[in-house]
């Protein structure tokens, strides 16, 4: 397994980017990272596609609807050829489905309306519930199989209603979507987001987690330092894997500011807390000042 890898940080300000419209990593050889460059969407997610025997599941469909922008349909169809060719199966099937339904998760889903043998799942969490057999959600966990590849499905709100994560034992990635990354944790619901982040933990010390794979890198190489929100230069990120202990630490972090609304900084994230209107104010200044000055 390659988690060893440079991510396209995109371009300072007046500079034109060169980095590929979408950076694709094989992790294995059956599983694909995708990051949105930074020119095209600051935020940049990180998307995931999982193959098994009988079908793939592509997990998020990125910040960028135009396919002239955001070929993601096309690439997707190429990597699923790729695969094929090494692993021929007839009426292989392509699951479409969301760590959440924020605009820069499900974007380009139009892109796979009238893919043959596609399913799109909705984005409501019945829709989700539904498809994936979640029975009393949040709660309990399922099994969702690929074909000799067989996945977990957690649903995890906080963050947003129809969250979920997704553990593969091939690889023993923990897939977390908004939930857990290195970055800003945008927490609309703290209740259920702390119930969210204790049932992860509780999953990774019933089964091994290697590394839990976010969807967005926003913290820089410098603890507890972040890129501001709109900037398109990330030159120093932080790692995009992060491991059990630091879960551990969104775990216990979050505890500590339940009863605290705002903004909170920890080495390897923030935790933010409701609105945090003049963080985001802040966040805005440190913007514009940072296009100015990059460096």
């Amino acid at each position: 397994m390659d988690l060893d890898v440079r991510w396209n940080h995109g371009a300072p300000p007046f500079r034109r980017s060169t980095d590929p419209l979408i950076q694709t990593h094989w992790i294995d050889a059956n599983t694909i990272v995708l990051r949105q460059s930074l020119a095209i969407n600051y935020e940049a997610p990180f998307l995931y596609l999982m193959f098994g025997e009988a079908r793939a599941l592509l997990l998020d469909t990125g910040a960028t609807s135009d396919p002239a922008s955001f070929p993601l349909r096309e690439l997707v169809d190429r990597l699923c050829n790729e695969w094929l060719a090494q692993h021929p199966h007839d009426d292989y099937e392509l699951v479409v489905a969301h760590s959440h339904s924020h605009g820069d998760h499900i974007a380009a889903d139009g892109q796979f309306a009238d893919r043959p043998r596609t399913v799109l799942v909705g984005h409501a969490p019945s829709d989700v519930a539904e498809f994936f057999g979640l029975v009393g959600w949040p709660a309990g966990e399922v099994h969702f199989e690929l074909g000799e590849r067989q996945l977990a499905v957690l649903a995890i709100p906080g963050h947003e209603a129809s969250s979920i994560a997704i553990w593969d034992p091939t690889t023993e990635l923990l897939f977390t979507g908004d939930t857990v990354y290195p970055g800003r944790l945008y927490v609309h619901d703290i209740a259920a987001f702390q119930d969210s982040v204790d049932r992860l933990l509780a999953f990774s010390k019933r089964h091994p987690v290697s590394r839990v794979m976010g969807a967005h890198i926003e913290m820089s190489n410098r603890r507890g330092r972040d890129y501001a929100r709109t900037v398109a230069y990330h030159p120093h990120e932080a790692p995009l894997p992060m491991t059990v202990d630091q879960l551990r630490a969104v775990v216990t972090a979050t505890r500590t500011v339940a009863t605290r609304p705002g903004a909170h900084r920890f080495d390897d994230f923030a935790i933010f807390n409701g609105p945090c209107k003049s963080e985001m104010a802040r966040q805005k200044l440190r913007a514009r000042i940072r296009r100015l000055w990059p460096f």
